[in-house]
């Protein structure tokens, strides 16, 4: 609510701590492992895309939302696209269809779709050969890899942080957001 109220320059400097936030998980030099049992839509689909390892539960719920609500995967795109590729990324990056685990690992967001009950152990089974190996070389390792993939780099996050501002200030984000608040359709949404 308070993003409905704020100017412009407000809107970027919070865009930008997500942003920095993203940046330092991604470059984190020990691995990321993400336990999902719930649902992730928007930014929870970033914490996910910067993970190294994503386990998920059956039964959870994804989405990049944001253009229901008249705004863009700004922030988060980046990653979301460095994670899944630009191919399955044109599946659901636009168009705020929820999907469920299964397609999340087919799509490359999870690494693995569990039973709510297995849920722990597949955790420990994942960071069980973390624990063997020197954790210089996997920084480096991981450091490496990065440098292999296009940069996430200052420039492309100021593009991502301006692009969400101007999408923020669209009379498109206006209706959206405000239809979501007053738990109505906005006035794209096909009539019934």
């Amino acid at each position: 609510r308070a993003q409905i109220e704020a100017d412009g320059a407000t809107r970027a400097a919070e865009a930008r701590k997500l942003a920095h936030m993203l940046r330092a998980l991604n470059e984190l030099p020990k691995p990321l492992i993400a336990r999902v049992q719930g649902q992730a839509f928007g930014g929870g689909l970033g914490l996910i895309s910067v993970s190294d390892i994503a386990v998920g539960v059956l039964g959870a719920r994804f989405g990049l939302t944001e253009t229901r609500l008249g705004l863009i995967p700004a922030t988060i795109g980046p990653y979301v696209a460095a994670r899944i590729g630009a191919a399955a990324a044109r599946r659901v990056f636009f168009s705020a269809r929820l999907f469920d685990a299964d397609e999340a690992a087919r799509l490359g967001f999870l690494s693995l779709v569990v039973a709510p009950a297995d849920l722990d152990a597949a955790i420990e089974a994942e960071v069980a050969p973390f624990l063997a190996c020197a954790p210089g070389a996997v920084a480096e390792a991981k450091a490496l890899l990065r440098r292999f993939a296009p940069p996430i780099d200052a420039a492309m996050i100021e593009t991502s942080i301006a692009a969400l501002v101007a999408r923020w200030e669209s009379p498109e984000a206006a209706e959206g957001v405000g239809a979501f608040f007053a738990r109505r359709p906005p006035d794209w949404a096909p009539k019934a």
